[in-house]
């Protein structure tokens, strides 16, 4: 008994001792140490806030914006889709945002999608169909890579899940380019490399993506204007659906199950004390 306590007390000692030596370095450092150099870039970063007033489906009670939706699916068939893919989002998905079918089978075919040749069994496009995903821009990464840069577009289904508060991070994004305070830059020793261009809400203020928007690039149809934020806001809104298109339904589902569970507790209550009213506890 004694000598395994003794070898419990020792394990414990052995335990403590590695401890202590992996930890008190670092905190020692952490305390005393001279604090991390920061880039000159971090003089630059603004954390965004998204677009004022947020979003439709913000918030326990949100719902899907559809004009909104129909409007950001333009902006990325006429702006993002050049480099963007999208490939976990078939067209026949067009129709949760309110269009017809006749128009979802119009739009699938104004794309052109990788196809195979019935005589020949070579590699062609063919107009798209409804069960087509949407096709890639490139036909490889290393094509992607080779007309950005270097930088190889990332697929956009799942951009705002992807992303911490992703719907708004889209947002602060398209419209954080622009030009740093020359004086400030100067000042700090900030540059932006060639090839690349400066966005004040990326993390590290430089990216390989040029900026995408200008005001009137897109003509919408409900006549809404097409400035670089509200295309931003649209194209946020509708890829935040392509990420999770059951977003609405699942939060107002959430809500009848707090209610069913909110009247299962009172049922049960009342059940308790109709069954053991008549009943009063043994004393000891």
């Amino acid at each position: 008994m004694t000598i395994r306590l003794g070898g419990i007390i020792v394990g414990l000692a052995i335990t403590a001792v590695l401890v202590l030596w992996s930890l008190l370095p670092g905190a020692y450092n952490y305390a005393f140490g001279p604090a991390p150099e920061k880039q000159p870039s971090y003089a630059f970063y603004e954390h965004g806030e998204g677009p004022e007033g947020g979003f439709a489906f913000d918030g326990a009670f949100g719902k899907w914006d559809m004009a909104q939706l129909q409007r950001g699916y333009q902006v990325y068939k006429e702006v993002c889709a050049a480099c963007h893919s999208l490939k976990f989002v078939s067209f026949r998905n067009l129709r949760q945002l309110g269009y017809t079918e006749a128009e979802v089978d119009a739009e699938a075919k104004s794309w052109t999608v990788p196809g195979i040749d019935p005589q020949t069994g070579e590699a062609t496009t063919r107009p798209g169909l409804p069960t087509d995903a949407f096709p890639s821009p490139y036909p490889n990464a290393i094509a992607a890579a080779a007309a950005n840069n270097n930088a190889i577009p990332p697929d956009l289904s799942l951009m705002t899940k992807a992303r911490h508060d992703g719907s708004n991070y889209v947002y602060d994004l398209l419209t954080g380019y622009g030009e740093p305070d020359p004086a400030k830059a100067a000042k700090v020793g900030f540059e932006t490399p060639d090839g690349l261009y400066f966005n004040k809400h990326f993390p590290n203020v430089n990216i390989a993506m040029p900026p995408p928007l200008s005001d009137g690039q897109v003509t919408f149809a409900d006549g809404t204007a097409s400035t670089v934020p509200q295309m931003s806001k649209d194209v946020a809104a509708f890829l935040t659906w392509t990420a999770e298109p059951s977003l609405v339904e699942r939060r107002q589902t959430g809500w009848f199950v707090v209610g069913f569970l909110l009247f299962a507790t009172v049922l049960a209550f009342l059940s308790y004390k109709q069954i053991w009213a008549g009943l009063k506890p043994k004393k000891k």
